[in-house]
């Protein structure tokens, strides 16, 4: 085969349109762009939020496939949301360095806190996906969970004041719901209990009501299974069925002491 069959070949089988992939690389500028707008003493804000409107315009005109629906007046729109978003991470970076006796200062949190980071990007992802805007909520989520090992789908509905600690290997399903000071640790899973497409409307992942903290790697699935408020979910622990109010629940290891023969 010489070099005219296979670039032929490649072009045959490149079947997606619409696939850009600098797309990804403009999602990551704007993520950026908007968390430095919102936090960084640095960055005015008024030149910033231009700067984020063309931005915006660019991944309006890469993302919205339908000539018939442009994204580009979304804008305005999610510019509104951003002072209570703001608020709502402010909220969270405070419960985090409330609960957390290793945070020396609320700046410690803004600046070296990956949960804090997940949070906020996932904060600001959500809105849009709540607007419709194709690929750059899960795009913006992705980038989050590429930089701190956090996966939380932007469709999920996250309450007031949410702690997450260490981090790494979080995940939070698209249609979990977690209400307001709820603290969850590393390796925590909220997920679905069946995987199939037929599935895509229905409600998957758990709902974790106020006050409740889970441990380093439980595991809650299910669309049904509803954590009581003021509960304490063990590490390691799993659940598929609700639990009731004001619970502690978890996972009781064996322990087996090996011994060596012909020792007393």
């Amino acid at each position: 085969m010489d070099k005219d069959d296979i670039v032929r070949k490649i072009k045959d089988h490149k079947k997606q349109p619409n696939l850009r992939f600098r797309l990804k690389t403009e999602v990551e500028k704007f993520s950026n762009k908007l968390f430095l707008c919102l936090f960084d003493m640095e960055t005015p804000v008024e030149p910033s939020l231009l700067e984020l409107e063309a931005q915006f315009t660019s991944l309006a005109e890469l993302a919205c496939w339908d000539p018939e629906n442009s994204c580009k007046e979304l804008w305005g729109q999610y510019l509104e949301k951003l002072p209570v978003i703001l608020e709502k991470l402010n909220l969270d970076a405070e419960a985090i360095a409330d609960c957390d006796p290793a945070s020396l200062s609320l700046e410690e949190v803004y600046m070296a806190y990956p949960g804090f980071y997940a949070i906020a990007i996932y904060r600001l992802a959500h809105e849009l996906y709540n607007f419709g805007f194709p690929l750059v909520p899960r795009l913006m989520t992705e980038y989050a969970h590429s930089k701190t090992g956090v996966d939380i789908n932007p469709g999920a509905r996250i309450g007031n004041s949410f702690f997450i600690d260490h981090a790494t290997g979080v995940v939070i399903g698209e249609t979990a719901v977690i209400r307001d000071h709820v603290k969850i640790y590393q390796g925590v899973t909220l997920g679905a209990l069946y995987v199939a497409k037929n599935l895509e409307k229905t409600k998957r992942h758990p709902t974790i009501e106020n006050n409740v903290t889970i441990y380093a790697n439980a595991t809650i699935l299910g669309g049904n299974t509803i954590i009581g408020e003021n509960s304490i979910i063990g590490g390691n622990a799993w659940i598929t069925s609700s639990v009731p109010p004001n619970s502690t629940v978890f996972h009781t290891p064996e322990i087996k002491i090996k011994t060596l023969p012909n020792v007393p």
